[in-house]
Formats: structure tokens, sequence, C-alpha cells
């Protein structure tokens, strides 16, 4: 036993009083187990992306408070806000000028372009909402769930960053028309510039009160100003059927006339301007479709709130910017002098002018700057209204209200990427406040990002980058759409179902061509900004699982080159190893595993397997229950392999199993890996005996086989598992003073804490934490004397070799594995310095004419080799001290039935078979010598090499016995350094021709 063991069955210490029933340690442990067991379906929330481990406890706590927080339906979680969003600025003082530069027909066109890529966004957003619980992050968790962490993420940061300098943009514009009139009535307080400073700063500071104080009063406020917009709107309609009075009239407004339809019908574009450049100005008023989305965890159902509220704001919004275009390019003339004596002269030539036939001339227009019409005047629609100032309240409800909602936006999104942790240096923002988990340091950070960018007051050169930043998450939405459709997956199963993914698509490229219409440097930093963010997410690999559409495209992707290879035939030139190595679980034989690796990273498959054997019921269940864990350590460190196990009756058949049924298609092990068994001579014989089966079983199915030895072996599973029992006895040692403080003032200060120094006589020393290289920490065990040796040589071809030799000992003719493997591994980083020497058998006689076929044999493979030697003494006698050595290794298993009578050998050789018979070793001698040769010439020419791969010998199936197969590997690779024993399966894998 490692560790001293507890006595549960007495006490220790008293205490005066009555006598306290102490539990054992054993049963407080069992207690802890019970305590800190993790709840039922918290490991699958995880594993599917729904929360992070520890988060039970506050979804508890959400569950309790359920009751006290408040949710919107669709109408004023969605509808409202999507509405207020829509209707900007534009509507009021931008839409009149955009009617006048591209006449009502390209005018409707131009709302109806833009409605096209918000519709169709919209369309998407409603199919991937409806495919599943949508949580808060609105358009950041629509699209991180959809297309995964690295375009969620990047996305996320500046759809964030986006929604809070809207805030400022927002703001600003409202401050803008208050000192408009302060200027009208001579009341600025600084100057301009100052004055919308002040006032933004003030507006926001109000702003910010109300969102802090709870989503229920910004919904309050958001309904209030919606009312104040559309009776602003109502106004405006209203305002076109009043009779227009002639201040009106020399101001260009002459209620509804056909010949000033048909006049304001086609473009007339100013020097300048064009379709795209005005479409540029417009398209912002059309989107913040998001607006509801980005609220998504604040919504009683988003499934049903998200699709219903933003297509019938869409639907809604066109019509009202459609309706006024046409109304105001039906009343009111492009240009306008605002004179009411540009009356027309009796017998003056109209020449087609609406106005003239109106009874006004304003064809001086047409020389020098008017002030008024549609081309000339922001405040078309202040004019035409029924009342002017509702056209102003309009105005400060649409900024004020989309301020109010990107104010909202900004902190929820960036609270949910931070609940993600995918940039962990973000975390602290994650927090919530409140019943409704309210982002409150999220709300601090944007009023700050609002009030810079506000006293900077550069609006116009940021301004096109966030409508950049709008239309890439309204792209990436669109593509999500896309991309899930065509991955094909089961998953994907949207209950609305009015989308098509070629139309999501081409609303994806219709939004990238926007931006690029509205401003090509501002979508060029944009991609810019994504693209760098996409790198770093990639790059930092957050460890979440999200089910996106990504991983059911690379499953579809993958599954077709699969079957695509198998139309194809195997060529020479494609060959590479492609291994299935003997690894038992991938972390108890690191160095096997490193090795194998090195020479199929990135070219070749590999596999570690383990074979469970016992009963079937047992090994089956401790199989399924470790696979997920091994395959990640594959991945934590960094080894592309795949990890495969099988139950089995004994170990042969399970090794058969695998060397059959291993792979898909062409992806199928060629060569089986290894390790030597150090132990042999110890072994029991159904060992030995499954040990050089499974190497004749190999060479059966066609399947290479390479042994690789190294001085220390390679199992280090005794020393993972006493590290294992430490981190326990750690826990449990922490685990009982947490107990011991939450029960000392109950139980009393003599009886848990008698226990708890019975506890502590372990003397335990807390082990230094886990690296990735999961061996570093061995050196801090304090329990027991470790072979030290084992624990480095564990870790020997993680490290890069040094300068050295790689010696190739090509004795046989395999196909050239035994070549092909030595060259893979100079191309690695790890071996790059390591140059190959060539040994081959050759004829004394001839040592130099062979020495140059080989060098041109090489050569016309293409393999550098740094030397090439001709072992012209090959075949002869070892020496006899070495063999001396052989003969007391072999002799433990010999039969010696030649020095006994027949009746007596034959009995001999029926009880046990196994043994080396001397007929046999009489028959093999001249094999024999060639292996203890062998390693005279190996301790020779190559003790000093990084590496050794030598060709393997092999043993005829039921002419050589097991344990003298065993004593030729032994004694062929005794005392040198690592070495590959390779045989190929003799199809050739080298060839001369390109």
């Amino acid at each position: 036993m490692l560790f001293p063991r507890l006595s549960t069955n007495r006490n220790t210490g008293s205490i005066s009083g009555p006598k306290v029933n102490r539990p054992s340690l054993l049963e407080i442990h069992e207690q802890l187990a019970k305590n800190v067991a993790v709840a039922p379906g918290s490991a699958d929330r995880v594993a599917n992306g729904d929360g992070m481990p520890g988060d039970e406890e506050v979804e508890n706590k959400e569950e309790e408070d359920k009751a006290g927080v408040v949710k919107f339906g669709w109408v004023k979680g969605v509808l409202v806000r999507c509405m207020l969003n829509i209707w900007g600025v534009m509507l009021f003082i931008r839409l009149s000028w955009i009617v006048g530069e591209a006449g009502i027909g390209l005018g409707v066109i131009i709302i109806g372009l833009a409605v096209t890529v918000t519709g169709i966004t919209g369309l998407s957003t409603s199919a991937i909402a409806t495919n599943g619980y949508v949580r808060g992050g609105g358009a950041y968790y629509l699209i991180s769930r959809s297309l995964g962490p690295e375009f969620g993420g990047s996305i996320g940061l500046i759809f964030a960053f986006a929604n809070a300098v809207a805030v400022a943009m927002y703001v600003v514009g409202f401050a803008e028309t208050v000192v408009d009139l302060l200027k009208e009535s001579n009341s600025m307080m600084v100057d301009p510039t100052n004055d919308i400073r002040i006032i933004g700063s003030i507006t926001v500071v109000i702003l910010l009160g109300i969102s802090v104080a709870g989503m229920e009063w910004e919904a309050k406020a958001q309904v209030i100003l919606l009312v104040i917009l559309l009776i602003a709107i109502a106004n405006f309609f209203i305002g076109t059927v009043i009779p227009s009075n002639n201040e009106k009239k020399s101001r260009g407004f002459f209620n509804y006339q056909a010949s000033i339809f048909a006049e304001n019908f086609g473009p007339s574009f100013t020097k300048g301007e064009g379709f795209f450049s005005v479409f540029a100005i417009f398209f912002p008023a059309a989107t913040g479709i998001l607006a509801g989305a980005n609220i998504s965890g604040d919504l009683e159902d988003p499934q049903d709130a998200i699709p219903r509220g933003t297509m019938l704001a869409i639907f809604i919004t066109t019509v009202a910017y459609i309706g006024v275009a046409i109304c105001v390019g039906a009343c009111v003339v492009r240009d306008a002098t605002g004179s009411m004596n540009d009356t027309i002269i009796s017998g003056m030539n109209c020449n087609g002018s609406a106005a003239c036939g109106l009874g006004y001339d304003f064809s001086r227009c047409r020389h020098e700057p008017c002030q008024y019409g549609l081309m000339n005047n922001f405040q078309v629609m202040s004019m035409v209204s029924g009342f002017g100032p509702l056209i102003t309240a309009g105005i400060f409800s649409a900024t004020l209200s989309s301020a109010l909602a990107s104010l909202v936006s900004a902190p929820k999104v960036f609270q949910a990427l931070c609940k993600d942790n995918i940039y962990k240096a973000l975390q602290f923002f994650a927090k919530g406040y409140g019943k409704n988990n309210e982002p409150l340091r999220g709300y601090i950070l944007t009023f700050v990002i609002a009030m810079a960018f506000i006293l900077i007051a550069e609006l116009n050169t940021i301004a096109p980058i966030i409508s950049n930043f709008f239309l890439a998450s309204y792209a990436l939405i669109n593509f999500s759409c896309f991309h899930a459709s065509y991955a094909k997956s089961p998953g994907w199963r949207p209950a609305y179902g009015i989308y098509n993914m070629w139309v999501s698509l081409f609303g994806a490229v219709l939004c990238c061509a926007v931006m690029f219409v509205i401003n090509w440097w501002a979508a060029v930093i944009t991609y810019v900004i994504e693209f760098f963010l996409y790198i770093y997410v990639t790059y930092k690999k957050p460890d979440v699982n999200w089910g996106s559409s990504t991983q059911a495209l690379s499953y579809v992707s993958a599954l077709d080159n699969a079957l695509e290879l198998t139309t194809v035939e195997d060529h020479v030139k494609n060959f590479r190893p492609q291994c299935i190595v003997l690894t038992g679980g991938p972390m108890t034989r690191p160095a096997l595993l490193d090795i194998t690796h090195a020479f199929t990273k990135n070219s070749g498959l590999c596999i570690c397997c383990e074979v469970f054997v016992g009963p079937r019921k047992l090994c089956v269940k401790e199989m399924n229950s470790g696979m997920a864990k091994k395959q990640a350590w594959l991945i934590k460190n960094k080894i592309k392999a795949f990890y495969a196990a099988v139950a089995a009756d004994c170990f042969r058949d399970g090794v058969r199993s695998l060397l059959q049924a291993s792979g898909l298609g062409r992806m199928k092990p060629n060569t089986l890996v290894i390790g030597y068994k150090k132990n042999w001579r110890k072994a029991p014989l159904t060992e030995i005996e499954n040990y050089v089966g499974i190497i004749h079983d190999a060479f059966d199915f066609e399947i290479g086989v390479v042994i690789v030895r190294i001085s220390q072996g390679f199992d280090i599973s005794q020393v993972l598992q006493v590290q294992d029992e430490l981190e326990k006895l750690e826990q449990e040692r922490l685990a009982l003073e947490a107990t011991i403080k939450d029960n000392e003032c109950e139980e009393g200060s003599g009886g848990i804490r008698g226990l708890f120094k019975k506890a502590s006589q372990l003397n335990i020393t807390k082990p230094t934490p886990k690296k990735d290289s999961s061996m570093s920490t061995i050196h801090s065990m304090h329990v027991g004397e470790f072979n030290q040796k084992l624990v480095e040589a564990s870790t020997q071809f993680k490290k890069k070799q040094g300068k050295g030799t790689i010696d190739v000992w090509w004795l046989f003719d395999d196909g050239g594995l035994t070549l092909l493997i030595p060259y893979i591994l100079t191309l690695r980083k790890k071996w790059k310095d390591c140059k190959l020497r060539i040994y081959v058998g050759g004829k004394i006689n001839r040592i130099e004419e062979e020495k140059i076929a080989m060098a041109s044999l090489l050569s016309k493979f293409r393999i550098k080799f740094a030397d090439i030697h001709i072992i012209g003494d090959i075949n002869i006698k070892p020496n006899k001290e070495s063999w001396k050595v052989f003969e007391e290794m072999i002799e433990p298993y010999r039969l010696h039935e030649s020095c006994k009578d027949l009746t007596t050998a034959e009995k001999l050789k029926r009880e046990t078979p196994w043994k080396i018979t001397d007929a046999e070793l009489e028959a093999v001698k001249e094999k024999s010598y060639r292996q203890v040769r062998l390693n005279e010439l190996l301790q020779e020419h190559s003790r000093a090499a990084n590496l050794i791969v030598l060709s393997l010998p092999v043993a005829r199936k039921g002419s050589i016995s097991d344990w003298l197969y065993m004593a030729w590997l032994e004694i062929l690779t005794k005392n040198l350094p690592p070495v590959l024993l390779v045989r190929g399966n003799h199809k050739n894998v080298l060839t001369f021709y390109s």
C-alpha cells in the first residue's frame, strides 16, 4: 500500500459530558461525495453550451425570483422598439430631399431596395429565432449559436460597440435640433459645438437613468415616444390635405397636384449625386430591425415575438416611408424661392413647369441657389404639416427612442457575449443585477463610450463605420440561415417556414454590396476588424459546443470527401503511414503516442487503441465512460489522433477486431505500432502468445508493423494512479476543512477536530497544478520513490531533438516503409536537426560499388541522407561473450530434450509445447547468430544516435517459438538508444516517378 490505512472503527479524543457518536472518515467521505455531486443534467447543459459549471445556483435563484421578472410580449417588446428604431430622423428631415433627388419612382425603388435587405434579414432572423429556445443576446446569440463562437464572438463585440456609439449619434442628432431652436430664439448658451456637448451630455445621463431604473420604465418611455411619433406622422398626412396658403405656396407646397406628381416622378440628381449616393444616405433609416431581438432575454416568448413583431414592424414602417415619399413628392416642387412676389406674369411661357402652371415663377432657381423646395429645405415636413411643432416633437421622439433602444441593446448584447466567456478579459461585465439580471456594468460602459463620442463630436467620420457594423451583422444573420439550411443538419427545424436558403444567401451578398455602396473604406475597416477578431477567437478556441451549422457542414464535407476517396484507387505516390497505436489509454503511454504522432501529424491517420478484457458488461461500461475523456485528452494535448476502444474476451481478439474494423473507406490503418514488451521474461505465457500473435495477425491482414523500444519502457499508469490518489486526498482534505468549519459550533471543538487531526496525519503535500504536458507535475510528488527516469523518458519525444543522427538499418526490402518513416521524421520541427545515416548489408569486396548504387537509388527516391555505410561483416558469427549472453537469456525457456530419453522428451513436449527445443534452436542458429551480431554492430556504429530505425526480423508462424522470437528482439535492441523495429507489408511505398 502506498498510503497508511486509516482505522475507522474506533474514536480518538474525548469531550466532557454525554458521549458523542462521531462519524468515521469513510462516512464523512461518503457524505461529502453526496454534497458535492453535480446536479442532474448539469453536465449535459455545459456540453451543449447552454451554461457554465456553477451556473446552476444562479439559474435556480432566477427560477425562485421568476414571479417578479418583467417580461414583454411581442407588441411592447418587439413591434414598438423596431418601429421606433426604424423611424428615425431621416423620415422627417432627409426623405423629402431623397425624393427631390431621385424622384418618386426611384425614391420608392430606393426604399424598396433597402427594405429588401432588411426584409430578407427579418425572414432569416425569424427562421433562426424559431429553431429552438432563444436566450438573451439578440443578434450575437443568433449568429453565435448558428455559425459558432468564431463568427458570433467577432460580430458580437463590434455589434455591441456599434450600438454604444449609435447612442451618441442619436443623442447628438437630438442636441443639434435643440441647438437650432435655440439659435432661432437667440438663446445660445456658449457656442453651437459646446451647446451640443452640454445638451447631449445631459440627455444621455437622463436616458441612462431611465434604463437603469429598469426595463419596465424604459418600455413605458418607449410607448410614450411612439405615441408622439405616430401623432407627428399623422400630423404630416393631415397637413397635406389642408389648403395651402400663399406663404407655403411660395415655398413650394401646393397640396396634391397631378402636375407636381408627374414632374417629380423622374430623377433630377444634382452635381455629385447619383442613385447609389442617395441610397447610401437613406439606407441607415431602414436599419433598426434587430431592436426587439436584442432584448430576446426579456421577452416572454422570443420564438413567437421576434418573427411577428419584426416582420410587422418592417411592413408598417415601409408603408409609412413609401406613403410619405409619394405624398411629399405629389405636394411640393423641387425648387422654390420662398418669395410671395414670384408669381407668373401674363403671357409667360411655363415650359412644362408645374409651379408655373400653378401661378408661381421659380425659374431663377435654375441659376442661383434657392432655400425652399424638396431639394433645398430639410424642414419640408414641418412646413407641410398641420402643426409644425409636432414635427419637431416627432424628431425628438425619433432620436430619443433610437438612443434609448441602443442604450438598452448594447449592454444586453455585451452581457450575453461576456457570459459566454469568449473574451476572458471581459468576464467582469457578465454580472447582472436584480430580478431582470440587468447589466448595470454594461450600462456604465455604454454610457462612457457614448459620452466620449458626444464630447469628441466627430460623428460624421464614425457614422459610416457604424452603419457598416450593423450591415455586417445583417449579412452574418442571413448567412447563418443559409449555412444552417445548406448543412442539412437534422437539428435545423425552424417553426417559421417562410424563408429560403438561397434568398438568405442573396440577402447576405446584398448586405456586403450595400456596405461598399455606403462607404468603401468603412467596409474595408469593418472586414479587417471582424477578421482580426475572428482569428483571435479561433486561436483562443473557447471551450463551448453550441451545435453550430459549421459543425454540421464540417461533418457533411468530411463524409462527402471520405466517400469520394473510395472512388480513387490507391497510388504509391499518395502512400502515407496510417497507424493504429496500441497505447491503451493515450495518457498511459505518452512516449509511444508521441513518436507515432511525429510521423503521422498533418499527413496520416493515427488511432490510439485500447482493448478492455474481461466480463463484457463491465468492460463495455468502463469503455463507454472513458471514451469522451480520453479523446478530450488528445485534443487538450494537441495530438491529432482518434481514440478507439473495444471490449473482448482476450487481448488478441480485441486487436484483431481493431485491425479489421478501424478506419473508414480509404482512411484505414496500414501500420500497427506497438511498444516493446519489456517484461516478457516475467509475463504469463498467454501474454507472450498474444503479443507475438498480434504481429502475425498484422502481417496476415497486410498491415505493416512498428515495434518501439525505449530503455525505460512506456507504461506510466502507476505514476498516473498515484497522482490521481494524491489529488483525491488533497480534495478530501480541503473538503474536510470546510466541513469542520461548518460543524465546529454544533459538534464542539473536540469530536470533528480530533477526526481532522487524524486525517491530517496523512501529511499530504499539495501537488503542483497540472500543465498541458501532463507529466510535468510528477516531480513534485513526495509519496513513495518513483522512477524519475521513467517519467523523463515518457516526455523525451515531446522535446526538440538536438543535432544528431537517425540511423536507418535497412536490411530487408519491405517496400520502403523502413526508409519512409525516418525521412518523414526529418521533416518535423523537433527532428529537423537530425541527419539520416543509412546502413545496409553488402559484400566486403564490393563496398564502394554498392555504396554508389545505394546513393543513386536514394537520389532517385529523393531521400536526403548524410552518409551511407555498407556493412560487409554482417553475417559473421558474434563473439563468444555476446553469444553467451543470448544463451543465458533463453536458458529458462529451453526444453533440452536431447539430454533426456525419448519418452521423457515427448512428455515434456506435450506438457510445455511453448518451450524452445534443441532441434528448433539448431535449425535457426544462423538467424540467432545474425540477431546477436546485429546488436554488436549497432553498439559499434549507432550507440550515439538519437534514434535507430531497424528492419524488424519476422518469425515464420509455427516454426519459431514465441519465447525464442522475444529473445531475438531482446538481444537485437539491448542497451541501445530508442529503437524503431519496422517491417512493411511488402507493398511499395516509394517511387522514382513524379
